[in-house]
């Protein structure tokens, strides 16, 4: 068996979540002994597409023809579509119809969270939906202090000053506006948001905090895109990730973040039940003044650490875990044709 992983769309989601979805499987194939390539050319037995862009859908059509199974991951949704770039809200419905097809086009759907699969389920998806996580590589983020002195003297932070860490496109969906107003808040913190995304893509309201902000406040830091290494250090050496995203079909740089032992705070949200619980594993809020009070808690030490409980709930969804339920994946669909998947059983988060 060998395993293409198409990098249609790469060079566009190369930086985003998608992108990093697309490493973890490779690194998930790797620790499962699986064979995989990156040329379409090579034989190869199954696909994986992770992008909707037209190319990917073309790919499926083709695989299905030449008698591969193709497997989609379902990391887009209209819900989490929204409330990202000028014009998508208009366009949610469009773009639900156009997922819906690249998704039919497929054998079998991958979509990491028992809530993204939910949304799924709701529209016309014809194949099974198995909820997956993306996972984690634990061995690539692991906390290091020399990191973390790497970063500060980077951005001449002092080892006493408290950071607070964001990481994301520039989207209000992200939660971008909600850190911006955190920052406002608290001048006595550091924020530091990292992340890119092309100007004619971020909507007018983020344009003008982008400008605006940071010239009013010495504390607010946008440097831009990271890559590993620079992000590897920043959560190494930051005292909190503050990740107030709106919409989410998992939240890969959360689970780096929780993989990193920074103690974490994001929204509360649907993606998140069942699995993170409010002060155990996370602190959660619903408004910014309950942000603004379990901030200042975990950065005064005035909050129970929990960053332990954490690691032990993204230990389920190491890389390791993942290759062995891609494996039962795998194993369970040879012999099966299209549309024929009553003993497929793969429905739970890894």
């Amino acid at each position: 068996m060998k395993v293409l992983l198409y990098q249609g769309g790469k060079r566009l989601v190369g930086r985003s979540g998608v992108g990093h979805a697309l490493e973890h499987q490779r690194r998930a194939l790797a620790s499962a002994g699986i064979a995989y390539t990156f040329d379409p050319k090579e034989d190869y037995s199954v696909v994986h597409l992770n992008t909707v862009f037209p190319d990917s859908l073309l790919m499926s059509l083709r695989a299905r023809a030449a008698g591969k199974t193709v497997i989609y991951y379902g990391h887009s949704t209209m819900e989490d579509f929204r409330n990202s770039f000028p014009g998508s809200n208009a366009a949610a419905g469009l773009f639900k119809r156009w997922i819906e097809k690249c998704y039919s086009s497929a054998d079998l759907v991958i979509t990491p969270t028992p809530y993204s699969k939910r949304l799924l389920e709701a529209c016309r998806v014809s194949p099974p939906i198995v909820a997956l996580s993306n996972g984690i590589d634990l061995e690539v983020f692991r906390k290091d202090e020399r990191g973390g002195e790497r970063f500060r003297k980077r951005y001449g932070f002092s080892s006493s000053q408290k950071i607070v860490l964001g990481v994301g496109h520039y989207m209000e969906r992200k939660g971008i506006l909600d850190f911006v107003d955190m920052a406002e808040r608290f001048p006595q913190y550091q924020f530091v948001w990292f992340g890119y995304t092309p100007p004619a893509l971020v909507t007018g309201r983020v344009k003008r905090a982008l400008r605006q902000m940071p010239e009013r406040l010495s504390n607010l830091h946008f440097p831009g895109y990271a890559d590993r290494q620079a992000l590897l250090d920043a959560y190494s050496g930051s005292d909190l990730f503050f990740f107030p995203t709106r919409e989410e079909t998992e939240g890969i740089v959360m689970l780096e973040a929780m993989a990193m032992h920074l103690p974490i705070l994001v929204r509360d949200i649907p993606v998140y039940e069942g699995w993170l619980e409010h002060k155990r594993s996370v602190y959660k809020g619903k408004s910014q003044e309950e942000f603004a009070a379990l901030l200042t808690g975990i950065l005064e030490g005035k909050l129970p650490d929990l960053t332990e409980e954490a690691y032990r709930v993204v230990q389920k969804n190491s890389i390791d875990h993942i290759g062995s339920a891609l494996t039962e994946i795998y194993n369970g669909l040879e012999g099966c044709s299209y549309g024929r998947y009553e003993n497929l059983n793969y429905n739970r988060l890894v």
